[in-house]
């Protein structure tokens, strides 16, 4: 967390917002796999200044996700009436509200302490949320035992980099789930990585905006998330901006695959 005694932030666009300095603030299971054999410095490696972010301002991350909505057909085709779900990579619990009501037990795994403490108040006070358990954990060591769960599932967040998922979470995540269960990467990067995995894609039409409290808002986490955008959305005086003033894909396709091994 951001304490009196660290310098003001405001307004520094992500990949400029820390330094190698800031990297102390990992555990060191942490630092071995967001940092690795790489310089350790935030400023030229921008995965691990999400890693950061993560630590150091969970509410401004929670600030960005709330804005960024899902496709409402992307939760819609996720199954109801399950027994277990497993979320991994949770954050402050984007989908995990959404899941608590599909299954009569969910587990949320996420890494970063400061959104774990996050996802469990907003569990406290949600609809079923005591059917939610959140644990530490990252994707190539799901606490999990194997065939466990029906449903696995991860949100902008499974990548092929080892740090982030990579072929060993991958495999994790099918290790995790029953046979006849469902693998599901919503938000999905790299395509054709996932395609050669077995993994089938789905994408549902409509517009889709970034939908900020404020114009004053969007223009501090425009400036800060999507810089790019920032001087249409200040020329504009936007509150809800379309995706592609942000120069990114929409939430609104997801990647699955049925186990059945």
């Amino acid at each position: 967390m951001i304490t009196s005694e660290t310098p003001p932030r405001r307004g520094l666009e992500l990949r400029t917002r820390y330094t190698a300095a800031d990297v102390g603030v990992l555990t060191k299971a942490e630092a071995k796999r967001f940092v690795g054999c790489s310089a350790g410095d935030p400023r030229t490696d921008i995965t691990l200044a999400w890693e950061l972010l993560y630590r150091l301002e969970p509410e401004l991350y929670d600030r960005l996700v709330g804005a960024e909505r899902l496709h409402p057909d992307v939760v819609e085709w996720l199954p109801h009436n399950l027994d277990r779900i497993v979320e991994v990579a949770a954050g402050t619990g984007r989908l995990t509200l959404e899941l608590v009501g599909r299954a009569r037990e969910v587990v949320a795994i996420e890494p970063a302490a400061p959104l774990r403490e996050m996802l469990e108040q907003k569990l406290a006070l949600a609809d079923h949320g005591h059917r939610a358990h959140v644990r530490d954990g990252f994707f190539d060591h799901l606490p999990v035992s194997d065939r466990w769960t029906d449903l696995v599932i991860a949100c902008s967040a499974l990548t092929p980099a080892p740090g982030h998922g990579g072929e060993a979470g991958l495999a994790e995540m099918e290790r995790v789930c029953r046979t006849g269960g469902c693998v599901v990467i919503v938000w999905p990067n790299h395509l054709p990585w996932l395609a050669a995995h077995g993994y089938e894609y789905v994408s549902f039409d409509g517009a889709m905006f970034v939908e900020f409290a404020s114009h004053e808002e969007a223009a501090e986490l425009t400036e800060i998330f999507y810089p790019g955008g920032v001087e249409e959305v200040r020329r504009r005086r936007l509150r809800v901006v379309p995706y592609d003033v942000l120069g990114i894909n929409a939430p609104r396709d997801l990647a699955y695959k049925m186990i059945t091994r």
